[in-house]
C-alpha cells in the first residue's frame, strides 16, 4: 500500500513538472507563429523596393531603405489626416463610453419597469439592419452630415453591443453598494458617478479599446461621406488612396522605362507594409496600458447576467 502511494506521489510530481514545460513550449511556438508575420511586414517596409520584389525576406530587411516611409510621410496631407483620425478617435471613444455607460446603468436597475422592453428593442437592432443604402440616405440626406466632421462623431456615439457588455458588468456588482448610498441620500446620478463608474474601469477600458480600434481603422465612412473633401480625409482612407496610386504607378512602370526608374525605391509591397506599420503603431502604443483591464473586463463582463 505504501509503495502504491509513493508511486502515485512520484507520478504526480512528474506530471506537475512536465506540464509547465510542455505548456511553455506550446506557448512559445504560438508566439513565434503570431509574431513572425508582424516582423516580416516591418522588414519589408524597411527594404528597398525592387529588391523586395525578389521575395525571400525574413524578419530583417535585406537592403535597408527608408524610401517607403519618405514617400508616405513627405505628403503633408498625411499629418492632417492623422490629426483627423486621432481627434475623432478620442472624441468618439469618450462620447461612446459616456452615453453607453449611463444607459447601461439605467437598464441594469431592477426598479426601472421598462428596462426589459427597451433592452429587447435595442437588441433587435443588432439582428435587423436596414442595410447600407438606407443608412447612407439617413446620414447624408436626412441628417445632412455629408462633407462634415460630425459624420464621424454623431452616428458612432452609441453602441448597443457595448451597452450590453457594460450593463452585464454593472448587474454583477453588489446591489448593497447602491442601497447603502441611497440610504445616505445619494441620487441616481451621484450613485453612478461616485460608486458605479469607478468600479467599471475594467469593462470601460475594454469597451474603450474596442471603440478606439474601430474608429482608428475605419475608412469606409470617409469613402461614403467625405470622399470629396480632402481636408476631412482620415488617415486610413488617405493611406489607402496612397497605396492605390503606388499600384497604378507600378502598372505604368511595366510599359515605361522612366516610370520603372522612378519606382525602383518603392513598390506596392513595400508601400503596403509601411502603411500597415504606420497605421498599427498607435494602437500598439495604447494597448499595453489597457491590457490588464481588457482581460479582467471581458472575464467579469461576460459571465453573470
Amino acid at each position: 500500500m505504501a509503495k502504491k502511494t509513493d508511486d502515485y506521489v512520484s507520478n504526480k510530481i512528474h506530471q506537475d513538472k512536465v506540464f509547465p514545460i510542455v505548456n511553455t513550449i506550446i506557448l512559445i511556438l504560438i508566439m513565434i507563429i503570431t509574431l513572425y508575420p508582424v516582423l516580416n511586414t516591418v522588414a519589408y517596409s524597411f527594404n528597398e523596393g525592387t529588391d523586395a520584389l525578389r521575395g525571400g525576406i525574413g524578419i530583417w530587411p535585406r537592403k535597408f531603405s527608408l524610401e517607403s516611409y519618405r514617400s508616405i510621410l513627405s505628403d503633408k496631407a498625411v499629418f492632417t489626416a492623422a490629426w483627423i483620425s486621432a481627434s475623432k478617435t478620442v472624441i468618439i471613444t469618450f462620447l461612446n463610453l459616456f452615453w453607453t455607460s449611463m444607459l447601461a446603468y439605467a437598464l441594469s436597475r431592477p426598479e426601472y419597469v421598462l428596462r426589459k422592453f427597451i433592452t429587447v428593442l435595442m437588441v433587435l437592432t443588432m439582428y435587423v439592419n436596414a442595410g447600407l443604402i438606407p443608412n447612407y440616405l439617413l446620414i447624408s440626406k436626412t441628417l445632412r452630415l455629408s462633407n462634415s466632421y460630425w459624420v464621424y462623431i454623431i452616428p458612432t456615439m452609441f453602441s448597443c453591443f457595448n451597452m450590453i457588455v457594460i450593463r452585464t458588468y454593472i448587474a454583477g456588482l453588489p446591489n448593497a453598494l447602491v442601497e447603502s448610498a441611497r440610504i445616505d441620500g445619494a441620487g441616481d446620478i451621484r450613485v453612478f458617478w461616485q460608486i458605479i463608474f469607478p468600479l467599471c474601469k475594467p469593462v470601460l477600458a475594454t469597451v474603450a479599446l474596442f471603440v478606439a480600434v474601430g474608429s482608428w481603422n475605419s475608412w469606409f465612412d470617409t469613402y461614403l461621406y467625405n470622399g470629396g473633401k480632402k481636408e476631412l480625409y482620415s488617415l486610413q482612407y488617405l493611406l489607402k488612396m496612397k497605396l492605390a496610386t503606388t499600384q497604378a504607378s507600378a502598372n505604368a512602370a511595366k510599359t515605361t522605362a522612366d516610370a520603372l526608374a522612378s519606382t525602383t525605391q518603392t513598390t506596392p509591397i513595400t508601400i503596403r507594409c509601411a502603411i500597415t506599420v504606420i497605421a498599427t503603431v498607435p494602437i500598439l502604443v495604447v494597448y499595453p496600458f489597457l491590457q490588464q483591464y481588457f482581460v479582467t473586463g471581458m472575464a467579469l463582463g461576460s459571465v453573470k447576467e
